[in-house]
């Protein structure tokens, strides 16, 4: 599995974001496992979360990021699979954290919620951010 890679996928409501976020990626080095949408055109975002989680499952991708409307739907339905660690995130600060002292292999975003230039913060920190350990450790075995 290659850290370098980086699944993304999104409803119609996460569209938009999911664009510049993708580009935002590639621009930074990372390679780009696109699961869809393709447009704006109403779609059902568990089926797109789904895709996220089995690449994820299977190796193809270490993290990914999920965007929908609100960014909960997605989250909801990543968190149902035990190896994944889905974080809602609004801001920098949970951005962090979710990695520092969760070990979120998901991001998830509101593409309605959000702004880019918050949501590249938001994924620049997710991507940097290295798990803590230790007394984190215990409570996310416990996942």
């Amino acid at each position: 599995m290659s850290s370098n890679v980086i699944a993304i996928a999104c409803d119609h409501g996460g569209f938009q974001l999911k664009v510049e976020l993708k580009d935002h990626l590639s621009q930074q080095g990372f390679q780009v496992l696109d699961l869809g949408a393709e447009g704006t055109e109403s779609v059902d975002y568990p089926d797109y979360a789904q895709l996220l989680v089995e690449a994820i499952k299977e190796g193809r991708a270490e993290r990914g990021v999920l965007i929908c409307g609100s960014g909960i739907g997605m989250c909801m339905v990543a968190n149902r699979h035990k190896e994944i660690r889905a974080a809602l995130v609004h801001d920098a600060l949970g951005a962090r954290l979710s990695r520092l002292h969760n070990n979120a292999n998901v991001l998830c975003l509101g593409g309605r919620m959000i702004g880019v230039e918050l949501a590249r913060d938001c994924l620049n920190i997710f991507l940097e951010t290295e798990f803590e350990g230790g007394r984190h450790a215990r409570r996310t075995e416990k996942l």
